[in-house]
């Protein structure tokens, strides 16, 4: 009673194997490492931006406080009436927030592919020379720029920690009081100075390793790039710090 077998036909995984859902382009440039470079350069510029502009805007502290305070109000007031006020400023601050965050994952991430792929880090060595101290201490200034930043807004934004002695108490509104107040205190001015220095040699690896990233790496660019890395960084140590010098030294009070 043998039963006839049916044959069947070549058999191919085509069937079998599922297609993989291809991520938004966005995603998949940034899962490459020349993906995070880029993420890494532009919001670096963006940072940058905002460093030198802050600092700009703050030395109209040195022209009394209406001008200083008229400043502060400025940029709580941008695009009223088109946009209810202080919206703008919040969202340039998540803006800035987001930029920040992306910049730290994508050189976190940098950083692990790397070590992956070889002991040496991305960048050359040789290319790097003039940077080799910026560079082995680029992680310890990130962290002490991001611990800095938090206690910067917790004094001067939020006001948690605004006080002379007791005598003095955070105003709304009131900046340039409230940059005197906080400045006369001896040990913030000093917390000031040393954050601000680490700030410096933080930006000046990372306007360097900047054109790294975006691939303008050309040996003809590469003693004007360190010219332009130093320019940078000092303009904004020495103006930062100067603040803090000049309550000190009485050139700017109450």
């Amino acid at each position: 009673m043998a039963q006839t077998m049916q044959s069947r036909g070549p058999v191919t995984g085509t069937a079998a194997t599922p297609k993989k859902r291809r991520k938004f382009f966005v995603l998949d440039f940034y899962g490459t490492a020349v993906g995070k470079k880029y993420v890494m350069a532009i919001t670096g510029i963006m940072l940058l931006g905002f460093v030198l502009v802050h600092m700009i805007g703050n030395l109209k502290m040195y022209l009394g406080a209406e001008h200083l305070n008229h400043y502060g109000e400025f940029l709580r007031e941008l695009l009223v009436p088109i946009m209810p006020r202080t919206v703008v400023l919040w969202l340039m601050r998540g803006g800035l927030l987001v930029a920040g965050a992306l910049h730290v994952h994508a050189a976190v991430s940098l950083t692990r592919l790397n070590r992956q792929a070889r002991s040496v880090k991305y960048q050359g060595p040789r290319d790097y020379q003039v940077a080799n101290f910026a560079s082995r201490t680029m992680r310890a200034t990130g962290i002490i720029v991001f611990l800095f930043l938090f206690w910067h807004l917790a004094d001067l934004t939020w006001g948690w920690w605004n006080a002379s002695g007791g005598e003095g108490e955070f105003v709304r509104g009131d900046a340039y009081g409230n940059v005197v107040r906080s400045f006369e205190r001896v040990p913030v001015s000093v917390l000031y100075i040393v954050a601000n220095i680490a700030l410096g040699t933080h930006l000046y690896h990372g306007v360097w390793s900047l054109f790294q990233s975006m691939g303008w790496n050309n040996p003809k660019f590469k003693e004007w790039r360190r010219y332009l890395a130093v320019a940078f960084a000092t303009l904004i140590v020495v103006g930062n710090v100067s603040f803090p010098i000049a309550v000190l030294a009485g050139i700017v009070g109450k």
